[in-house]
């Protein structure tokens, strides 16, 4: 099974930037897609941004051309670069992993989540 660690959440100002990492581990040589969500009080999860192994990325548009989300598939890592930060984007991010597991087929990870605070 597919575990996941988040790091990097905290206090940012608006305009701000801030980096998230999420490492894989569980023996998974290559991580399919892997990604990013959030979540506020009240509201459903949210995809934020997903990277495939070759690349190919996704981003939701309240963010798109403030985040970048990259990965590194030897080390099965997934980041997510943050910029220009914005009070609405205050949420707990989730790492999130997408997976064929052998003689179970399609499973997700789920990190336990950071807090990321834009305020003044």
């Amino acid at each position: 099974q597919v575990q996941l660690v988040e790091s990097g959440g905290g206090l940012v100002q608006p305009g701000g930037s801030l980096r998230l990492s999420c490492a894989a581990s569980g023996g998974f040589s290559s991580i399919p897609v892997m990604g990013w969500y959030r979540q506020v009080p009240g509201n459903q999860r949210e995809l934020v941004g997903a990277i495939t192994r070759d690349g190919s990325t996704n981003y939701a548009d309240s963010v798109k051309g403030r985040f970048t989300i990259s990965r590194d598939n030897a080390k099965n890592t997934v980041d997510l670069q943050m910029s220009s930060l914005k009070p609405e984007d205050t949420a707990v991010y989730y790492c999130n992993a997408k997976y064929l597991r052998p003689f179970f087929g399609f499973t997700e990870a789920w990190g336990q989540g950071t807090q990321v605070t834009v305020s003044s």
